[in-house]
């Protein structure tokens, strides 16, 4: 167990980090960051901010040693920083990263665990494109298979005709067939040293460009007829990593049950409800998981809940939402820019509390 008083050091330094390190500083725990040049607003609530580059092996040399843990805000921390940390500092396991970082290696690995993901082939040139789009149909989405997030480094592909007017990036990719959906929710859950799980209620999620717009409690039917399957997969996946700490897997609820669509081996967006909503955030029971702590009740508080992200200069009137009748809980990230597409905050507004 790490000591209250002890330093947690977080990679990364955006808006998961920030409440990451809010949560920790509750229960008693210093926070220093680590990440490159940028609007890094983690580093507003860390009691230090190394400002270096993800190469720089001196400087993570030093982070490392004021660390008693060392976990991330963010799956495309380069896995070369990683292993500049000694491995017995890092929580969870790098295995997570490099699975994640892959989405083919990430689609396999959860189809070896009897996941089933949406139809996908690995593409490496214009041939293996037009081959893909050919066996699997269209529409699709050709996406990058390392990085990219929110919709970025993604190609929709919305019929055959249309296969020539979207160009091999030059980088390894996979075309995705579309799913046919009812629904999309994630499955939260965390895991302890010893084993124990807890998974938090799996809202609907909607998204617009990519990006998630949306996340309700409660969730379709659908959705709690597919749950307990998805819970199963998620399990497995995180026992198979040896994973310590906040896990998160998408789904799709499908007429044929739960579609896998991507893992997220940190905090995720989709439960920044459970701050309010539940009886521990995910960002508390990620602290706690990772400092070997007892795990907290994820038991949901209210009837109803809805997290809706703020985006883009909409963050500049965002204070009106304070005016309100009702529980609305605003949370701005404190980003100096407001651009569009820009994730700068959220707000989540409760209703009546559970009997």
């Amino acid at each position: 167990m790490i000591k209250p008083g002890g330093t947690i050091g977080i990679l990364g330094g955006g808006q998961l980090g920030r409440m990451m390190a809010m949560a920790a500083a509750q229960l008693g725990y210093r926070c220093i960051g680590y990440a490159p040049e940028g609007d890094n607003v983690a580093s507003d609530v860390c009691v230090d901010f190394f400002t270096k580059g993800w190469g720089d092996k001196a400087a993570l040399a030093a982070f490392a040693s004021k660390c008693d843990v060392v976990t991330w805000e963010f799956e495309n921390v380069p896995l070369s920083t990683v292993a500049a940390i000694p491995e017995n500092l890092l929580c969870p396991h790098p295995r997570a990263l490099e699975t994640a970082q892959d989405r083919i290696k990430e689609k396999r690995f959860v189809e070896a665990l009897g996941g089933t993901p949406a139809p996908y082939a690995p593409v490496d040139s214009d041939r293996d494109f037009a081959s893909a789009v050919e066996r699997i149909g269209a529409p699709g989405i050709l996406k990058t298979a390392r990085e990219g997030y929110d919709g970025k480094g993604q190609w929709r592909v919305a019929s055959l005709r249309e296969t020539d007017s979207v160009r091999f990036p030059g980088r390894p990719c996979v075309y995705e067939g579309m799913v046919d959906f009812l629904a999309e929710f994630s499955v939260i859950m965390v895991r302890s040293h010893d084993g124990e799980v807890r998974f938090w209620d799996s809202t609907a999620n909607v998204h617009e460009g990519g990006m998630l717009a949306t996340s309700t409690l409660p969730a379709p039917d659908v959705v709690a007829e597919q749950v307990g399957k998805a819970h199963e997969i998620a399990r497995q996946t995180a026992e198979a990593l040896g994973y310590v700490g906040v896990l998160t897997l998408e789904f799709f609820a499908t007429a044929n049950g739960p579609v896998f669509n991507e893992m997220a081996p940190r905090v995720h967006n989709s439960g920044h409800w459970t701050i309010e909503g539940a009886a521990t955030s995910q960002f508390e029971n990620h602290i706690r998981a990772i400092c070997g702590l007892p795990l907290g009740s994820t038991a949901t508080r209210f009837e109803t809940i809805e997290l809706r992200n703020i985006v883009g200069l909409d963050a500049l009137t965002a204070y009106e939402i304070l005016a309100e009748d009702g529980e609305a809980h605003l949370h701005l990230y404190g980003k100096k820019e407001a651009r569009e597409g820009r994730k700068m905050g959220h707000v989540t507004r409760v209703g009546p509390a559970r009997g």
